[in-house]
């Protein structure tokens, strides 16, 4: 990946700021509130209040600075970050450990099914937040804040296929703003009360633990929620490069949010009544609802920059075959990045609302917030002390084990304090991730099953390059057969001629393989191996963040001399069917789910976008 010159840094490191940290950027909306949540929270107590500020700010050094932009934003795979591209990192580094890749490949797909989990609960908990400060300025507001928060969150979703070339170059100088105004009313605040500025000692952190260990228990449930979408801020890190994120991040962002947080402890400390929404507060009542616009706009682009995220999972999981194959809309012209994957959508969407319509207020969404993102941290700190000692040849990296380590044990921790909000809401992430891992384990496993029976049956170990077809007639014409081997014959091929006796004049078998890597150069791309019988195969090669566009694909293999005109082109595709052959046994129902996502997964043609009328389906039977 290209990196921005230094003449470009600082105008990355702005359009950055409206995607990556979104997220993070609205935790002080609900964050240090929680903290002392009556019945749930802390005591209101001066030395608490130190003690929790000393906790927020170590917390962010510890995880945000030092894990993710000191040490992470290295461990990219070709420029791209996030869960997936991490566990294709290791992946390769394990290769030689069949178990231990295993173990790794399964940690990866659990750490992907927290994040859809933290997905669904990020606008939910952040839209509700900041329209409650409508209720702030005038308590008569207060039952319109749950339908107007559900009304903002349908808008969010019906935009997201379109428009994001238009409103997407705002959202830098729009979190440009956001920041700004957080630093400027934390500082305002500060001003007031200056001693608050002594919870920067970790030593309010570190007595607060030993001495009152099962306050310090309870708090860090509520503190883990200033580095929620840490994991977000890694998993879009690919469009920029880390340079212009972390120059934002230590320019802009942790300042910003370190003033903020410290300014809502002034201001408790001041006056321990504005603890119910100190965020709000920090502003004279008149300035209140100008506030919460801007915080509705901050929290916008939050749950855009969330949701797209979970596309780009998505897309990641189905092209490295944890998924079937899914319908990509791109919605920006400019980005490739940008992309919109409507049956998600559909899914995130219905459950936000359910979330929302269920708890009420971001104060019960924060009770089941957290647990998803501690656990996601926990993996990926898990996967690189996996794979960090078999990395050869560059023993300084071996060494980050032991900061990896360290890492693990507060997130552990981390962890430990949320599941104590399992019985109030964080059962739900919970059960997301489940259901998510059910569904990426049940394909991955299904489609290991198939491709073994099919490389075991003689009829597929057949060479199509080295065929003898001098027994079938010539037809005029280019027909173009999809093939899920690189090696063999394509099952549509095999059954046109059994059926039609026939074979065409130009004949080419097309295999789309899929890396694990994010880009492929366009020299790489495309293979192409000529038979003697005058078959010719295309082996396709694509990233996980790339487009599948056959035009795309036929214009590399031009240069290649193998030119293709799509008018004039039949394209044979198989439509699978699956047949059961074993026993049903106690985990039958998950061979149904594998049927139902291979009947309703998006076909070829779709996927490929393949010219309309030119396409011949055969059935195939699909043996599990």
């Amino acid at each position: 990946m290209s990196q921005p010159t230094r003449s470009g840094l600082p105008a990355v490191a702005l359009t950055a700021l409206g995607v990556v940290f979104a997220d993070i950027g609205t935790s002080p909306l609900y964050a240090f509130r929680e903290a002392f949540r009556p019945g749930v929270g802390l005591p209101l107590a001066p030395a608490n209040v130190y003690a929790v500020l000393s906790m927020i700010f170590w917390s962010v050094m510890l995880i945000v600075s030092l894990k993710y932009m000191t040490i992470m934003l290295r461990f990219d795979n070709r420029g791209e970050g996030g869960v997936l591209a991490l566990l294709s990192w290791c992946m390769h580094r394990l290769r030689a450990r069949p178990r231990m890749l295993w173990f790794a490949t399964m940690l990866g797909i659990l750490a992907v099914s927290l994040f859809y989990g933290d997905a669904v609960l990020t606008p939910a908990i952040s839209v509700l937040a900041a329209v409650e400060g409508i209720a702030v300025a005038s308590p008569d507001l207060a039952p319109l804040v749950l339908p107007v928060s559900v009304a903002v969150v349908v808008v969010v979703f019906v935009i997201q296929p379109g428009g994001a070339d238009a409103i997407g170059t705002l959202f830098g100088p729009l979190m440009l703003l956001w920041f700004g105004t957080l630093a400027v009313t934390g500082v305002l605040s500060i001003i007031e009360t200056p001693t608050v500025l002594a919870a920067l000692d970790p030593r309010y952190a570190l007595r607060f633990m030993f001495e009152h260990p099962e306050l310090a228990f309870v708090a860090a449930g509520a503190v883990f929620l200033c580095v929620t979408g840490v994991e977000v801020l890694y998993a879009d890190m690919g469009p920029f490069g880390p340079g212009p994120i972390r120059l934002a991040w230590f320019a802009l962002v942790l300042p910003a949010l370190t003033l903020n947080y410290f300014g809502q402890g002034a201001l408790v400390l001041r006056n321990p009544g504005a603890i119910h929404n100190p965020f709000f507060l920090l502003v004279p009542l008149e300035f209140v609802y100008a506030l919460t616009a801007l915080a509705l706009v901050a929290a916008v682009i939050a749950s855009r920059a969330v949701i797209s995220g979970a596309f780009v999972a998505t897309q990641q999981a189905s092209r490295m075959n944890f998924l079937p194959r899914l319908r990509v809309v791109h919605a920006s012209r400019h980005r490739h990045s940008r992309i919109y994957i409507p049956v998600i959508s559909w899914v995130m969407l219905g459950l936000v609302v359910f979330l929302m319509l269920e708890f009420g207020d971001s104060g019960a969404l924060a009770a089941a917030y957290g647990i998803a993102v501690a656990g996601d941290l926990l993996l990926a700190s898990v996967l690189m002390l996996l794979t960090l000692p078999q990395v050869k040849g560059l023993r300084a990296l071996r060494w980050l084990w032991w900061p990896f380590l360290i890492f693990a044990l507060a997130e552990a921790a981390f962890l430990a304090a949320n599941a104590t909000k399992i019985p109030g809401g964080g059962w739900f992430p919970i059960l997301v991730a489940v259901v998510a891992f059910t569904v990426l384990t049940t394909w991955r496993r299904g489609v290991r099953i198939v491709q073994a029976r099919k490389q075991a049956g003689p009829r597929n170990a057949i060479d199509g390059l080295s065929m003898d077809l001098s027994g079938f007639a010539r037809v005029p014409g280019m027909a173009i057969f999809f093939s899920s081997s690189s090696a063999r014959c394509p099952t549509a091929f095999l059954h046109n001629l059994k059926h039609n006796g026939v074979v065409h004049e130009t004949t080419l078998f097309l295999t789309a393989q899929f890396d694990e890597v994010p880009v492929v150069p366009d020299a790489e791309r495309v293979q192409v191996m000529r038979g003697a019988n005058g078959i010719v195969r295309l082996i396709v090669h694509l990233g996980y963040r790339e487009d599948s566009d056959i035009q795309g694909i036929l214009r590399l293999a031009a240069r290649k001399g193998v030119v293709v005109r799509l008018d004039e082109t039949s394209f044979f595709t198989s439509k699978p069917v699956v047949v059961s052959v074993s026993p049903r046994g106690p985990f039958g129902w998950r061979r149904s789910l594998f049927g139902w996502m291979v009947r309703n997964g998006t076909s070829v043609k779709d996927y490929f976008r393949l010219p309309a009328g030119r396409v011949i389906e055969i059935g195939t039977q699909v043996e599990i």
